[in-house]
């Protein structure tokens, strides 16, 4: 049996950031820090930093007055932040950089007077945040099916906004049924879908190129985890998502030549490592592993200026 890596895979520079900024606040601010939300959506990144002394809220109502406060990678409505400041808390923005340029499209697109459409799943933590940019302004569609259903004040006031974490291919159809209803929409100069989540998926198609199965280390609330499994799912292999190695049942394993593994992007990459050696036990010592080539994504994220 031949194990597969993806490459990229696990945390992209958001995350990568995000965390960082959770670990020097703690260190500069000391415990408890306060962060709105899970910082990621990883339950072994959040249990690690919540036995440092990070405390993950839903409210700024419920952190006590004058405290650390830490927006999550997801980012936050402008109602969230005058929330926070209503209660004098000590805030600092981990919202991936990414994310926060939706933001400011969508801000734009409600002072020249546009309608938004979002692309996004609803209840997504991200979706929530930036459709509380111009909440009087904002439609969301989560499939090309939900096109027709939109009622727009002026089609030729038309924008469009996407949550970052989606399926490319999916969006794409999305925009072009969107072109076909509304010729004068206004599409993203380039896709929201961050840089990370393309080469993830990019990478997933290479896999299955060779892979039966597909594992990807992810959490269930991971958008960007579960496209990764889709996508797999539908380019033929067997896919399964799993946060950790023990969850693996072997009978996935059964008749497959090679299992190509990837991991969302706010998965550590020692989850990776505990998986392919799950799969090294379970073939008896006879897996061969092995990695697609180098893929340097080549971002780097500055941390906030109150913390450099």
């Amino acid at each position: 049996m031949d194990v597969l890596l993806a490459n990229p895979r696990g945390f992209c520079a958001g995350v990568d950031r995000a965390i960082e900024i959770v670990e020097i606040a703690l260190r500069r601010y000391g415990a408890p820090v306060f962060v709105r939300h899970e910082i990621v959506h990883n339950r072994h990144v959040v249990d690690e930093l919540r036995g440092k002394g990070a405390v993950f809220v839903d409210d700024p109502s419920d952190v006590p007055l004058g405290a650390v406060l830490i927006f999550s990678a997801h980012g936050v409505s402008p109602a969230v932040r005058a929330a926070a400041r209503e209660r004098r808390l000590r805030v600092i923005d981990a919202t991936c950089p990414l994310v926060t340029k939706v933001h400011g499209e969508a801000k734009r697109m409600a002072e020249n007077d546009f309608d938004i459409v979002m692309v996004g799943h609803k209840g997504h933590v991200e979706v929530e945040g930036t459709m509380g940019h111009a909440p009087d302004r904002m439609h969301l569609v989560e499939s090309a099916k939900d096109v027709a259903k939109l009622s727009v004040r002026d089609p030729a006031r038309l924008g469009v906004v996407t949550q970052t974490t989606l399926s490319v291919d999916d969006t794409r159809e999305i925009m072009k049924t969107l072109k076909e209803r509304f010729p004068q929409i206004v599409l993203p100069r380039n896709d929201d879908i961050c840089y990370a989540t393309q080469n993830r998926q990019d990478a997933v198609k290479k896999l299955t190129e060779e892979a039966d199965v597909v594992l990807v280390v992810g959490a269930p609330e991971s958008s960007n985890s579960n496209r990764l499994a889709e996508l797999a799912a539908r380019r033929g292999a067997r896919s399964h998502m799993v946060q950790a190695a023990d969850e693996i049942d072997p009978a996935w394993l059964e008749s497959a030549r090679c299992i190509g593994v990837t991991s969302g992007a706010s998965a550590p990459e020692v989850l990776v490592t505990e998986v392919v050696n799950r799969l090294r036990t379970l073939s008896g010592g006879t897996a061969r592993v092995r990695t697609l080539p180098d893929f340097d994504e080549g971002m780097v994220f500055k941390l906030p200026s109150s913390l450099r």
